[in-house]
Formats: structure tokens, C-alpha cells, sequence
């Protein structure tokens, strides 16, 4: 069986949507012998992780070689690989976030999309017009080509249905996990030398992810004046306006040395981060899964999440959950995990417990069972 991929972000993004297709690319080809994979790429890298894939002879990559392709990597990408794929006989062609290339019904090959979220629907506002109407084409179409559609959650599988029409038949979903180096202990020596390196406070709520105003950072930033006075907040992620609107009220309320701001933390840094911090808070509006809360569970901190999208589906009982608008709710909760330690371990066991089902073992099993099915 011959697969291809679109790698676009497996080569060129580091996080996210880069992981994720990584853990696709290289669980499926380590374990599903009978097949050959290529990588469709529209400008290489050198990211050390992607590269790393090809030790495996049974992967390789495809990129464009018109100069037409190399300059507008885009539209090959978008349009003209399709043409590659019928060319090179692919079987099935798996879209790993959230696109297929226009024209693959035509090519012989079946298909399949992961969809990651619908989130520029369901709230719009957070998003650019042009960004919203270059996505919604680019998505639908996906879900109406593709022979079936791979959810990253039970949440992202409800909007793909409530938004695009699509019958639940089609959509699986095949929950992934975090890089596994969260999963791993941290030496004392280690975290004191992130601390160092950071200049970590000694009690901390972490929160983690892009500054903006989705993921709600403002909600723990209002709490922080009804907690311990030794209680500051470390938010790793990169910086938007709203950052600015954050500091703004961050100077105006005297809370200018219990928020620290960390912009350009390396990956590799972030375990040990985690394990400093004595609670997680992720209360954002909306997301398609929520890996932070993966992330945290596995380095054993306990976890404040939102409600109304899917971080309840993340954290299940290993974590408390709050009105993405509720101070009150989310001061209570954090009051309690810092304050009771035995509540907190109690929170922290539940949550291993739970995510045992996130496991990228399991995606690439899932995965492959999806492939012969197809």
C-alpha cells in the first residue's frame, strides 16, 4: 500500500499541528510494515524531528520541481500535488490538518482529513474575515472530498456535524497524546536550573499558550489578588495585543512582580516548568482538545480548566473545571489546590488515570486500523 501525506507542518512547525503529524507519520510507518509513505512537502527543512523520520526506508518526500512550484509552494501545495498523487499511484492521501489538496477525488486515491477544530466559527471574532472565509472553503471542502474525517475529539466531531452538515458515520475520532518527554521525570538539579535560567518564582499557577484573548489568561490574571500573597503567575507563550491589554491592567492593579511573561521558552525547557509549578490553569473559551492539559497531568500537576468546549474531555476527572467568566469560581478552586496538598494528589492520580487513553501508541494502532478499513 502506498500512503502519502500533506507535511507541510510536519517540516516546518515545531509544535501544535507539527507534533501532531509527526506522531501520525512516524507511529504508522514504524508499525505498519506492508506499506511505503511519502511525505509531500512544498519547502523542506531541517527540523531535526522531521528528519528524523527517514531513517525509516520506507519514507520519502516529494517537494516541487518546477520553478513555478518553488516560488508559489502554496498553490502547488494547494492544487497541483494532486496531479503528483495520481502520478505517483498513492492509495490513500491523508490531509493532517484540516486540508486536502482541490482536484483529489480525481486522482484514484482515498482519502482521509484530520480535522483539529472549527473554532474560527464558533468564535469568529477572534479571527481575520479573509482568514475565516479562506478557512471555511478550505475545510468544508475537505469534509465533503474526503472518504472519511478524523477528529482530534468528541468536541471537534459535534462541530464538524453542527457546522458542515457531515454524517457521524464518516468521522472518527482518534484522540493523540503529548510528546513523550513530558512523560518522563525531572531531576531536582534540572528543575533548579530552569528556575535559574527563567528566573521562576518559588510558588506559581503556569499557564501555557499564544497570549491571546481565546485562551482567556485574564481570568487567572483577575484572581491573583485573592490568592496567597506568595502566589505569582508564569505564562509561557508567544505575545499579541492582548498581552499589552493584560499589562495594562497588570501595572494599573500593583501585580507587576507576581506576573511573569516567558516569550521564547524552548520546548525541551517546558517539562521542568511544569513540574516547578504547584497548579496548571488553562482556561481558554474554546479549543479542539487541549494537549497543555495532557501535558500537565503527565508531569503530576494539578489542572484548572475552562468548560464549554472540549477540556473536560482532556482532563476528565483529573482536573476542576470553571466558567471561562467566573472569577469567583476559579479563585475557590485554585484556593483549594493550593492549599491541600492531598485534594491536589488526589486531582493529579485521577488525571493519570484518565489519560491513559491519549497515548500516540494508540494513534498510529487507530490509525492503521483506519487505513485498511479504507
Amino acid at each position: 500500500m502506498k500512503i502519502g501525506y500533506d507535511s507541510k507542518r510536519a517540516a516546518n512547525n515545531f509544535t501544535g499541528l507539527g507534533n501532531y503529524s509527526r506522531y501520525v507519520i512516524g507511529g504508522v510507518s514504524k508499525n505498519y510494515i506492508n506499506a511505503n509513505f511519502t511525505l509531500y512537502v512544498p519547502r523542506t527543512s531541517r527540523n531535526n524531528e522531521y528528519q528524523a523520520l527517514f531513517s525509516n526506508s520506507s519514507i520519502s518526500e516529494v517537494s516541487p520541481k518546477s520553478t513555478l512550484g518553488k516560488k508559489i509552494p502554496s498553490l502547488w501545495r494547494s492544487f497541483w500535488i494532486s496531479n503528483q498523487i495520481k502520478k505517483d499511484k498513492i492509495d490513500i492521501y491523508h490531509g493532517l490538518s484540516n486540508e486536502l489538496p482541490f482536484g483529489i477525488n480525481r486522482t484514484g486515491a482515498k482519502s482521509i482529513v484530520t480535522i483539529h477544530d472549527l473554532i474560527f466559527l464558533r468564535l469568529p471574532k477572534c479571527y481575520k474575515f479573509f482568514d475565516r472565509l479562506i478557512y471555511n472553503y478550505k475545510f468544508k471542502y475537505a469534509c465533503k472530498k474526503a472518504n472519511y474525517i478524523v477528529a482530534v475529539s468528541e468536541c471537534t466531531k459535534r462541530d464538524i456535524i453542527e457546522y458542515y452538515g457531515i454524517n457521524p458515520d464518516k468521522i472518527l475520532v482518534i484522540y493523540q497524546g503529548c510528546n513523550s518527554m513530558f512523560q518522563k521525570p525531572v531531576s531536582e538539579n534540572l528543575k533548579k536550573e530552569i528556575t535559574e535560567i527563567y528566573n521562576l518564582p518559588k510558588r506559581f499557577i503556569l499557564n501555557v499558550g499564544t497570549i491571546e484573548e481565546r485562551k482567556n489568561l485574564f481570568l487567572i490574571v483577575k484572581s491573583l489578588s485573592q490568592l496567597p500573597d506568595d502566589v505569582h503567575i508564569v505564562a509561557v507563550g508567544r505575545k499579541t495585543k492582548y498581552s499589552d491589554i493584560i499589562m495594562e491592567y497588570v501595572v494599573n492593579n500593583g501585580l507587576t512582580s507576581r506576573v511573569h511573561f516567558l516569550h521564547n521558552v524552548k520546548f525541551t525547557h517546558l517539562p521542568a516548568i511544569y513540574h516547578n509549578a504547584e497548579v496548571f490553569a488553562y482556561p481558554s473559551r474554546y479549543e479542539g482538545f487541549g494537549i497543555p492539559i495532557i501535558e500537565a497531568i503527565n508531569c503530576g500537576i494539578p489542572v484548572i480548566a475552562a468548560t464549554g468546549s472540549c477540556l473536560e474531555e482532556a482532563g476528565g476527572e483529573g482536573a476542576y473545571y470553571v466558567s471561562p467568566d467566573s472569577v469567583e469560581e476559579f479563585v475557590d478552586c485554585a484556593n483549594k489546590l493550593l492549599k491541600n496538598k492531598e485534594l491536589a494528589q488526589d486531582v493529579i492520580n485521577k488525571g493519570k488515570s484518565h489519560i491513559r487513553k491519549f497515548d500516540n501508541t494508540l494513534l498510529a494502532k487507530n490509525m492503521i486500523t483506519l487505513y485498511k478499513k479504507i
